[in-house]
C-alpha cells in the first residue's frame, strides 16, 4: 500500500476527504522527520517510536575488490520500533 491508498482508506472510514487526508499525512510525515532529525523521539502508545541512533564508524569488505577493505564514516540513521500492540497485531494474523 502507497501513501495515495493509505489516505483513500483513512478518508473512507473518517468521513473526510482524500485531499484533507493526503495534507495530514504529508504534514505527519514531515513533523515526525523534523523532530527525529534533532535527536528526539516520538512515540505512539500502541503503534511504535521512531528516534535517530547512530552507527559508529566500521572497516569491512569492498563489495566492488575483493580483499580490500573500506572504511564506513560513522552516522545517525532514523530507526523505528514496533509498539506491544503492534507486534501482537502481527504475529497474530
Amino acid at each position: 500500500m502507497n501513501k495515495a491508498e493509505l489516505a483513500a482508506e483513512i478518508a473512507a472510514r473518517t468521513n473526510n476527504t482524500k485531499k484533507s487526508v493526503e495534507e495530514i499525512l504529508a504534514s505527519l510525515c514531515e513533523v515526525i522527520q523534523e523532530i527525529v532529525a534533532k535527536g528526539e523521539r516520538v512515540t505512539l502508545v500502541g503503534f511504535g517510536t521512531f528516534e535517530r541512533r547512530e552507527r559508529q564508524a566500521r572497516e569491512t569488505n569492498n563489495p566492488q575488490k575483493p580483499g580490500q577493505k573500506i572504511k564506513v564514516p560513522a552516522k545517525k540513521v532514523p530507526a523505528f520500533s514496533a509498539g506491544k500492540e503492534f507486534k501482537e497485531r502481527v504475529a497474530h494474523k
